[in-house]
């Protein structure tokens, strides 16, 4: 062991708390002497989590095949309908038509024929884009050194949630919506995450705003459709405020009318290239909105990002950010004073996510106590990934994340998945944590001694339990699984 028992536990935090775990070759000299500085040196280039990858497709892009695939199965079953009803009508005059005979009833000239339409089901746009993504993401896990950044990314995907369980353009748009507002700002300001979260087709979908229309607007008054409320209340209860945020259900009802007709272009393409933003002011709910105390009249689209830039300035809101930053990354419990350190840093910078990243990293409360968080399932996989050379094609990841209870982007509610320990360390998903290992240990490739991989992963951090477990093993694959269940791995 080449490190001391003090100098192995700063270079776990650093890659465990705050990373996604050891690539090859293990702990270095060079991380556990200066652990703060190598997590501060990924945070120097916001470039480095941005997505460069020519296999996947932008919001607009992935959004137009969506609705010209969509057309294509409209047409489709039109078409099956008029063939059954030649059929029914044929079959009524009395005539025995064989089963091909229907398509010759209304033969028209060669030139003038459609194109043909194929009777074959036709891959899914949305699920081509969705495993191109997965696999692009585990991808983009396995290349820093500790991998904080990527982490930030996870941390605020999660924050700023959407489920692919809600439809095909939510499916062929969210892993767009974290390459393309997420990452971006996830070292910028928060005000502008905030804005492009809200404007971005995933979540004006799956929070329901485009059906969202002003009581007092022109569609209002002539359709009879109303106000959803989605949209605006989980901008308060979870982007921003927080449930003890000081909102009353007025202030939801103010932020709800002041983003209406906030939506995206459509299959029709009038106002723009399909998926881009645009403001509908006929579904604008008019007049001025009381929110939080604050009168808000500006006209049209400038009245909402007016509120949402006040909003994410809010007390409240740093306070909700650094207590949920605190929680993710050092413990369930977060301590207080390391929890007034964030938020003095987020108000004081006004939302400058890297500076509250490099508060976070320069706080000693963040260094102390063990690691008793627990890897969530695709925090684990990837730690695995990437010490263990694994195939990083998208079933790798996307079958065993729903196996485990997390789903690719399919959270169970805008809140997220749980960020607590107890809640993935339940007996039901330690025992499909541990189905997994048994998996994943068989197909680690290469002549791996599980003992000597653990030393290169932990050093001195290694308990002398784990470490006579794995030697005890019989078999390569049974170190292995031993190695990815035991406590050093999964707890962060």
């Amino acid at each position: 062991m080449a490190l001391s028992p003090q100098e192995a536990r700063l270079a776990l935090v650093a890659l465990h708390r705050f990373g996604l775990g050891a690539k090859p070759g293990g702990m270095t000299p060079a991380l556990a002497r200066d652990p703060r500085g190598a997590l501060l040196e990924e945070l120097a280039s916001p470039a480095r989590v941005l997505v460069s990858d020519p296999r996947v497709m932008t919001t607009s892009d992935a959004l137009a095949k969506h609705f010209e695939e969509a057309e294509i199965e409209r047409a489709l079953r039109l078409s099956t309908r008029d063939d059954q009803r030649e059929m029914r009508v044929a079959r009524g005059r009395g005539g025995d038509m064989p089963p091909q005979a229907p398509s010759m009833l209304m033969e028209a000239p060669e030139a003038s024929k459609p194109a043909p339409v194929a009777s074959q089901p036709l891959p899914q746009i949305e699920q081509s884009v969705f495993r191109t993504e997965a696999q692009v993401r585990l991808a983009k896990a396995a290349e820093p050194v500790l991998g904080f950044a990527e982490r930030l990314v996870l941390f605020w995907s999660n924050h700023f949630c959407v489920s692919v369980g809600k439809g095909q353009i939510v499916r062929a748009t969210a892993g767009a919506l974290e390459r393309e507002v997420i990452r971006p700002h996830v070292l910028g300001r928060f005000a502008d995450m905030l804005l492009a979260a809200t404007k971005h087709p995933a979540m004006l979908t799956y929070l329901d705003n485009r059906q969202s229309v002003g009581p007092g607007s022109r569609a209002g008054q002539n359709r009879r459709v109303g106000l959803n409320e989605n949209l605006g209340r989980e901008i308060l209860e979870l982007h921003t405020l927080g449930v003890s945020g000081g909102y009353t259900q007025a202030d939801v009802t103010a932020l709800a009318k002041i983003i209406t007709g906030w939506t995206f272009v459509g299959q029709a393409e009038k106002l723009g290239p399909v998926g881009t933003f645009v403001f509908t002011p006929n579904r604008h709910e008019p007049g001025p909105q009381v929110l939080l105390g604050r009168t808000y009249g500006q006209a049209d689209m400038a009245q909402g990002e007016a509120a949402l830039r006040d909003i994410a300035r809010h007390p409240a809101t740093a306070e909700h950010i650094a207590l949920k930053l605190v929680r993710h990354f050092v413990a369930d419990s977060p301590p207080a004073a390391l929890v007034d350190k964030l938020a003095t840093v987020f108000r004081k910078s006004e939302g400058d996510l890297a500076a509250v990243a490099r508060a976070l990293i320069g706080a000693d409360e963040a260094w102390k106590g063990d690691l008793t968080k627990m890897r969530t399932p695709y925090e684990w996989l990837a730690a695995t990934a990437r010490f263990a050379g694994l195939p990083r094609e998208a079933g790798q990841i996307i079958q065993p994340l729903n196996a485990l209870g997390q789903p690719l982007w399919g959270v169970p509610g805008p809140n997220g998945f749980a960020d607590t320990a107890a809640h993935w360390a339940s007996p039901e998903s330690l025992r499909a944590r541990l189905d997994m290992a048994a998996v994943l240990s068989r197909r680690i490739p290469g002549d791996v001694n599980p003992s000597e991989l653990a030393d290169a992963l932990f050093d001195a951090a290694l308990s002398a339990d784990t470490r006579q477990a794995i030697r005890r093993t019989e078999s390569k694959p049974q170190g292995l699984a031993i190695l990815l269940m035991s406590p050093e791995f999964q707890r962060r």
